[in-house]
């Protein structure tokens, strides 16, 4: 069985709450600077952010199966 992981639209979700999960995240651990106010240090601060979020997800449905 295929399941539905939301397609276009929860892809483009998950980008823009990554972006600013990934700022917060950075700027708790102090991590600022040149590097990240680039559009390279912009986006993998989003990778980071989306990657964590959806690490987030995955624990919390694994939680409630």
């Amino acid at each position: 069985m295929v399941k539905d992981k939301g397609g276009l639209i929860w892809n483009i979700i998950i980008g823009l709450l990554g972006g600013l999960v990934g700022g917060w995240l950075l700027g708790l651990i102090g991590a600022g600077g040149s590097f990240w106010s680039q559009w390279y240090g912009q986006i993998l601060s989003a990778l980071i952010g989306a990657v964590v979020l959806i690490w987030v997800w995955n624990m919390i449905r694994k939680l409630f199966k």
